[in-house]
């Protein structure tokens, strides 16, 4: 009977150790994690947002929070910024190091093109605008991280591993 009660201690031990190191871990190194969605019509236009407090037109998406998957981030980022909800898998496209922001910042980029808009977004104290633009249109203010993922997923350029 001995050797039974020691396999629940020797469970609960290693799931003690193993929340250790992982709390251990996270204090170490800190890690950020952020979803963009290329969002792409039918006409072949993808979806820009300009915020009220940065400028430049970027990729929907923003952080993961905590008990998310990468999956309902990226589906809470669009449905707040751009009224679109998917409607088909979305491809992951790559996850970067996004060394503007810091060491530890990485960025999962997915391609989504089964979904239903419901509307245009409104302006609001977050989105300023939001809309579909053509590729051989881009809005002057977008930004070299958004032009180069657009190349390297839907023009043929050269893939990064950053940002």
């Amino acid at each position: 009977m001995s050797e039974t009660r020691k396999a629940p201690e020797a469970g609960m031990m290693s799931r003690l150790t193993t929340r250790l190191i992982t709390y251990g871990a996270l204090a170490a190194r800190p890690l950020t994690l952020g979803v963009r969605g290329l969002v792409v019509d039918p006409e072949n236009r993808v979806l820009l947002v300009r915020h009220t407090y940065v400028s430049g037109y970027y990729l929907p998406g923003g952080g993961v929070e905590a008990g998310e998957t990468l999956e309902q981030a990226l589906a809470r980022e669009l449905s707040e910024e751009g009224n679109i909800e998917i409607e088909g898998p979305a491809e992951l496209r790559g996850v970067y190091l996004n060394r503007r922001v810091s060491r530890r910042d990485h960025v999962a980029l997915f391609i989504v093109r089964a979904f239903r808009q419901s509307g245009p977004r409104a302006p609001d104290h977050e989105i300023a605008e939001a809309g579909f633009f053509a590729l051989d249109a881009l809005p002057e203010g977008a930004t070299r991280a958004t032009r180069d993922r657009l190349a390297e997923c839907l023009g043929g350029g050269s893939v990064s591993p950053y940002w």
